[in-house]
């Protein structure tokens, strides 16, 4: 697990607002709490075939959250929803119909004040339970209608904390009927409507299980990069082909300081360059192809 930050906090327009060890120490606990002691938060979840690791993800959430909701789609066969309603998640299923509403359908089924997204290869740590912890028993919700928090990614063996992959902020945590997910993304993004926070400590993050994986995944990223730029009739250069690639190696390698993660981090940032060249090739095919037919 990645070092934790000394003091649970979160910083709101630009100000930390630091927890004391004592009081830090006294949320830092495993035990789960009573029905009445449970934070007013909905738990929603997306997921298909995640039973080799969704149980990790329910254990770092159940007993201090008050409802968890699992959605999954009608291909899941593996037995993710009985593994869910074991650990008192609502759990429905819907045909898939893409990530933002997938995640928009789960968040109609929340009940609670506040709503926490999260998904099957991610695990709230211990600091960042702490941290949500404080700020709603020091009332530090009122200003805000959702906050942000870093992800920390897990990679053959390593935490990496430079880079393009991190801090990786998402805003996950958000306030009933103040936000909605936008299906008009190439990565579906939680649109806010009010202030945000940021939260101090990670999200913990088990995306690449291999390097096959990473390479099956780039390739569905590559597919959606390009169904997006025809959908926004954006064209593609040569230059962006020559420069973006070479570019994302440096910004993430020497930049962002990837070259302090190690190998894996020679890696991640040869994989990004790739990726980029990938897209924009594919990108340059289609449009090649558009040309010739017409």
């Amino acid at each position: 697990m990645p070092g934790h930050k000394f003091f649970a906090g979160c910083e709101v327009y630009g100000k930390i607002r630091p927890v004391p060890a004592r009081q830090y120490r006294g949320l830092h606990r495993s035990e789960n709490m009573t029905t009445a002691q449970r934070l007013p938060i909905s738990v929603c979840m997306i997921a298909g075939n995640e039973a080799h690791r969704i149980r990790r993800t329910l254990d770092s959430v159940a007993g201090w959250t008050s409802e968890i909701i699992v959605v999954t789609d009608d291909k899941t066969t593996d037995g993710t929803g009985k593994i869910a309603e074991s650990y008192g998640a609502k759990v429905f299923c819907e045909p898939w119909k893409g990530h933002a509403a997938h995640r928009n359908f789960a968040s109609t089924k929340a009940t609670q004040p506040w709503l926490l997204a999260i998904d099957a290869d991610e695990v709230v740590s211990p600091e960042l339970r702490a941290e949500i912890n404080w700020l709603f028993a020091s009332n530090q919700t009122v200003d805000c209608a959702a906050f942000s928090l870093p992800r920390c990614t897990f990679y053959h063996g390593r935490w990496i904390r430079h880079g393009d992959w991190y801090p990786d902020r998402k805003v996950r945590l958000w306030r009933r009927g103040q936000a909605q997910w936008s299906d008009t993304q190439l990565h579906e993004k939680l649109l806010v409507e009010g202030r945000v926070g940021r939260l101090r400590n990670d999200l913990l993050h088990y995306s690449m299980e291999s390097l096959a994986h990473q390479t099956q995944k780039t390739l569905s990223s590559a597919d959606d990069f390009v169904e997006e730029c025809i959908k926004r009739g954006r064209s593609v250069g040569a230059i962006d082909l020559a420069f973006r690639p070479w570019w994302r190696f440096v910004r993430a390698y020497f930049l962002k300081l990837g070259f302090l993660d190690g190998w894996q981090g020679y890696a991640i940032a040869w994989m990004t360059a790739f990726y980029t060249f990938l897209r924009y090739a594919r990108v340059r095919e289609q449009q090649q192809k558009q040309a010739a037919h017409e």
